[in-house]
C-alpha cells in the first residue's frame, strides 16, 4: 500500500504542469518586499542608532580580568587534523544509527548498501593510519616531524 502511494505521489510530481504566471508573480513579488523590508530596516539602525567608540569599548572583555599576550595560540595541526577525523566518523555514525533504525524496511538492499559504506570508511581509516594521520603525540612532541622543533 505504501510502495502505490509512494508511486503515485513521485508520479503526480513528475506529471504536475509548471507554475503560472500569476504563482511567479506573487512569489516575486514577496521576495521584492521581503528584501525591501529588510533593507529599509537595515539603513533606519544605521542612521539612527548611536555609535560610541574609544580605547575600553574597543578592548576585549574577560570576565574582568585584563587581557594578557594573545588570544590566537599556535594549535599543531594534526590537532585539527583529529578534529576533522572525529567529525567524519561522527558523521559516519548518525548514517549508521539512521540504517539500524529502519533496518527491517530496508532489507537485504540496505544490508549490503551499509556494508559498502562502512567497508569505504574503514579502508579510509586504514588509510590514514598507514599515512601517520593518527600517530601525531610523540613525532611532534620530539620535534622529529614536519611540525618542525619546538
Amino acid at each position: 500500500m505504501a510502495a502505490n502511494t509512494a508511486a503515485s505521489t513521485t508520479g503526480a510530481l513528475l506529471n504536475s504542469m509548471p507554475p503560472s504566471t500569476e504563482e511567479l508573480v506573487s512569489l516575486g513579488l514577496y521576495v521584492l518586499i521581503a528584501v525591501l523590508l529588510i533593507g529599509i530596516l537595515l539603513l533606519i539602525t544605521r542612521f539612527l542608532g548611536q555609535r560610541t567608540g574609544g580605547e575600553v569599548k574597543g578592548s576585549p572583555y574577560e570576565s574582568a580580568v585584563k587581557p594578557s599576550g594573545d588570544a590566537r595560540l599556535r594549535q599543531p595541526v594534526p590537532f585539527y587534523l583529529v578534529a576533522i577525523f572525529f567529525i567524519v566518523f561522527d558523521v559516519e555514525a548518525i548514517f549508521v544509527v539512521s540504517w539500524a533504525v529502519t533496518w527491517d524496511r530496508l532489507g537485504w538492499a540496505g544490508f549490503w548498501q551499509i556494508t559498502f559504506f562502512i567497508t569505504i570508511l574503514f579502508l579510509g581509516l586504514l588509510y590514514l593510519w598507514k599515512k601517520g594521520g593518527l600517530d601525531w603525540g610523540s613525532r611532534f612532541l620530539h620535534g622529529s616531524g614536519r611540525g618542525g622543533s619546538r
